[in-house]
């Protein structure tokens, strides 16, 4: 008598190596697994960080993220892609050249243009070529509202004035199926995340605002959003409940360094969901 196993949904990552395990693919590793995903991780950087940030980046070269790419999607059926760390123009243009061979493949991009040390990931004509090559590939975006200012503008002195909602039109103008803009950033009493879709807002939800900064946070959410679009979700669904998961990873965050919390993102493991506790 033969069963039938039911496989994993199959995402591919392609970021930065974070020998913290706050951030980067590590984090990406860990949330699609624990969301029930295979994670495939196609490494574009290596850093020197711990959980109080990076000290240094090495870049890796364009033709070793595609060999390390096309040799796994020659093997496997991927579900979704998530892209975080890029590194490079070079890298930009090889994985803009690598996704558009699977355009029903949805891809989640989460612009890691600086993390919260200051440490600089992207300079003009990285953003330029992201905004001209990438950016019209992706299906869901997740910048902050500093990422989407930064991303959405290139005149320095329009950026803090821009407004979030103008700043997402001009990524869903450029390409962008959806836009998540996160609002951790912003000084409100709680976070407001919106999702635009063209001109209009689909979602808007409001979490609680806790107490700490986190190493990862934002990679967290898009990793999930990755996973939940690889196991079937529509982009609304996927959003909202990608939102409850990195809610709750960070509400059960710990501070294993002396750096910042890290997303607890097997939480469901040690008991941790506060089903009392979760924002509407």
């Amino acid at each position: 008598m033969s069963t039938s196993i039911l496989l994993p949904p199959v995402v591919m990552s392609l970021n930065g190596s974070d020998p913290s395990g706050g951030a980067g693919i590590q984090a990406d590793i860990l949330t699609l697994a624990s969301l029930g995903c295979h994670p495939l991780s196609v490494i574009t950087a290596i850093t020197a960080q711990d959980s109080s940030g990076v000290a240094d980046m090495l870049v890796m070269d364009a033709e070793w993220v595609l060999d390390q790419a096309r040799l796994l999607l020659e093997d496997m059926r991927v579900a979704a892609f998530k892209v975080g760390l890029i590194g490079s123009i070079e890298n930009v243009a090889a994985i803009t050249e690598l996704v558009s061979d699977y355009p029903d493949v949805p891809l989640i991009l989460d612009p890691e243009l600086a993390n919260a040390g200051g440490h600089d990931f992207a300079d003009e004509e990285l953003l330029e070529a992201l905004r001209d090559l990438l950016l019209p590939q992706v299906t869901v975006l997740t910048p902050s509202s500093l990422e989407v200012r930064r991303l959405a503008s290139n005149d320095p002195d329009e950026e803090d004035s821009l407004e979030l909602s103008d700043a997402a039109r001009r990524l869903t103008a450029l390409g962008c199926e959806y836009v998540l803009v996160t609002g951790a950033h912003e000084n409100t009493r709680l976070v407001t995340n919106t999702l635009y879709h063209g001109s209009s807002v689909v979602r808007a939800d409001h979490w609680e605002r806790l107490p700490t900064g986190y190493h990862g946070a934002g990679g967290t959410l898009a990793a999930a959003i990755a996973g939940m679009l690889a196991s079937g979700a529509q982009v609304p669904e996927a959003v909202r409940e990608a939102q409850e998961y990195t809610w709750q990873t960070l509400k059960h965050a710990f501070r294993p360094g002396m750096g910042q919390h890290i997303p607890d993102r097997l939480f469901w493991a040690r008991g941790g969901v506060d089903e009392d506790e979760q924002p509407t």
